[in-house]
């Protein structure tokens, strides 16, 4: 059964189905100094859709990035809204930080990778 919160976006499937996630990988900037400056890589996939408006986001949930025996996570981190790619795909872009561990924290930037890449 369909309902008023369908799009093109989720094909037609009411808003409590499975609808899509992005897979995504970034590293944070840089923190500290000296031989202490660092960063950390990650990678996973988005939770499915949350639809806000005439768009949606995903929320991403990442427990850890570690590096020289330290742990961050991505936690209830939110990504900005759908950004048409063309040929009915998109991506989002994500900015935040990571939590504070080791005195410090990380700001990143990314871009999630597309839906469905081979549909």
């Amino acid at each position: 059964m369909q309902n008023r919160h369908t799009s093109k976006q989720n094909k037609g499937y009411p808003r409590h189905a499975q609808r899509h996630v992005h897979e995504f990988a970034g590293s944070t900037k840089l923190a500290e100094e000296g031989a202490d400056r660092h960063n950390h890589r990650f990678a996973g996939f988005t939770g499915q859709s949350i639809w806000i408006g005439s768009s949606h986001i995903h929320e991403i949930d990442f427990s850890k990035t570690d590096y020289a025996g330290h742990f961050h996570t991505l936690r209830k981190i939110r990504t900005g809204p759908a950004i048409p790619v063309g040929n009915g795909k998109h991506v989002h872009f994500v900015s935040g930080e990571t939590s504070e561990a080791a005195g410090h924290v990380h700001a990143f930037n990314f871009a999630t990778l597309i839906q469905s890449p081979l549909i």
